[in-house]
């Protein structure tokens, strides 16, 4: 039986996945964790990395989704589930600001990326607002649990879409995550279960050429979690990716339409092999952020 206590991932596979009410901070906080949950799920499971036998089965509306469990026959899954718990831990604390997934081909050259998908947090008191397809659908201050419950499962439906329709990751691909914090909140010396201390650069490479899609944005008034994707050009071939153009896949239900936000740069300028993961003006702000990363990473055989 599934508990409010979202502290293991296998729990999402017993009983409902989101809340039926979202009124208060508790109640926002375990909506967003079982929001990322699911949306960690939907990526590895959607892009091969680990076997069946390491997901449960749950429905959402129309949706079939696997969500992840632990598999004692695939470490991997072990600690990707680690990592998510380590999250919320950060989550509970108010003190996460991202939470990037990466994807690398070669170990010694963990820098050059090939796939990211990045998971940015907010915390606030300031109303509920929504805005994540092509129509600009937003509900205001005030919008019922309901109406959020319908933006989780519209993201969920729009990264469904997405990793359906990507074309494959290199056989051989390594799994890492790290996590950027609010320096203003986080003790110096906080690390959360199953990470360590890692090096911030604002600097990554990308093997090939990237492009950025951004699948949504869900606010309960106390919580928001925004997600993006970066993969190579190529795998987007069909979704209506246009080189040195703006994304747009709105055909595919998807809206991939840069937001102007202070604190990114404009445009998101990202080059072949000079990717640059800058999510504030002031790079040497961004250097200077806390950083943590996993223990080990994983290595997903894909063959």
């Amino acid at each position: 039986m599934a508990t409010a206590q979202l502290s293991h991932p296998v729990k999402l596979c017993k009983e409902t996945i989101f809340p039926s009410q979202i009124a208060t901070e508790h109640e926002s906080l375990i909506m967003v964790k079982k929001l990322f949950a699911t949306s960690i799920s939907c990526i590895t499971y959607l892009r091969g990395l680990f076997p069946e036998s390491s997901y449960g089965e749950r429905h959402l509306e129309d949706l079939s989704l696997k969500i992840l469990r632990e598999d004692k026959k695939c470490p991997g899954s072990l600690h990707i589930i680690k990592w998510i718990q380590g999250c919320f831990d950060a989550l509970e604390k108010k003190y996460l600001h991202m939470a990037i997934l990466t994807l690398y081909k070669n170990p010694k050259e963990p820098e050059k990326m090939t796939e990211i998908y990045q998971f940015k947090f907010s915390y606030t008191k300031d109303g509920t607002t929504m805005d994540f397809d092509s129509t600009s659908t937003s509900f205001e201050s005030g919008a019922n649990s309901e109406d959020i419950k319908k933006a989780s499962v519209l993201l969920i439906r729009k990264l469904y879409i997405l990793m359906q329709n990507l074309g494959p990751l290199p056989n051989d691909v390594i799994l890492t995550m790290k996590l950027h914090y609010y320096n203003d909140v986080t003790p110096y010396d906080y690390q959360p279960p199953g990470f360590k201390e890692g090096v911030n650069s604002h600097l990554l490479l990308f093997d090939g050429n990237p492009v950025n899609l951004k699948v949504g944005l869900v606010s309960t008034g106390f919580h928001s979690m925004k997600v993006k994707v970066t993969t190579e050009a190529t795998r987007v071939v069909g979704l209506g990716y246009q080189e040195n153009s703006t994304t747009e896949i709105a055909h595919q239900g998807l809206d991939c339409e840069e937001e102007e936000e202070e604190e990114e740069e404009s445009n998101n300028h990202i080059q072949s092999l000079d990717f640059t993961c800058n999510q504030e003006n002031s790079q040497n702000s961004m250097m200077k952020r806390k950083v943590s990363e996993p223990m080990k990473g994983i290595i997903s055989n894909r063959k």
